[in-house]
């Protein structure tokens, strides 16, 4: 298997308009299936660097009717990978395998994932040193892990729940 290198880009203000214009796909192709559509990951960080891969959540009634909405997903492109470890939400992909271009995660709307994700972002958002560490963090494991991107994604899992800790005890869950 081709290993996928970990490339950080600059930051880029045609990421939100990339997450629009797939919203407005996604929510074409599924119609009323969804219960909302929120731009997640480090490109929804203005001024983070960032692998240029728009990460989309969506939430839904449940996750055991995601499989009906595979096709007409795959139809504007995004490919169901199915990853047993992700108990809580789906993965879908979009663009070619190592040149990604949106990372879809479906799960329930308002479940614990929808609400960490959302939080995650969100405290990034106002939270401008904690963004500056997150970013440094991203870079040290992209250098040390370039070609490992399994191991760079869960290397910031610690940060991340240390964050979403730290949002909840600070009241920062409006979800």
């Amino acid at each position: 298997m081709k290993k996928i290198e970990v490339v950080l880009s600059d930051y880029d203000p045609n990421w939100e308009e990339q997450f629009l214009v797939e919203k407005r796909s996604i929510q074409e192709a599924i119609g009323h299936s969804n219960l909302g559509i929120e731009h997640i990951g480090s490109t929804s960080i203005k001024g983070l660097k960032a692998k240029p891969i728009i990460d989309i959540l969506l939430g839904v009634q449940s996750k055991e009717g995601v499989s009906e909405l595979i096709e007409d997903l795959r139809i504007i492109g995004y490919e169901y990978v199915p990853k047993p470890e992700l108990m809580d939400r789906r993965f879908f992909r979009k663009g070619l395998w190592g040149q990604g271009t949106c990372h879809l995660h479906i799960c329930e709307y308002n479940s614990s994932e929808w609400i960490d994700k959302c939080l995650f972002r969100d405290y990034l958002r106002l939270n401008a040193q904690t963004a500056h560490e997150y970013e440094t963090l991203k870079q040290q494991l992209a250098y040390h892990f370039q070609y490992d991107r399994p191991t760079y994604t869960l290397k910031k899992e610690p940060f991340i729940q240390k964050i979403i800790t730290q949002a909840k005890n600070e009241g920062y869950e409006k979800y």
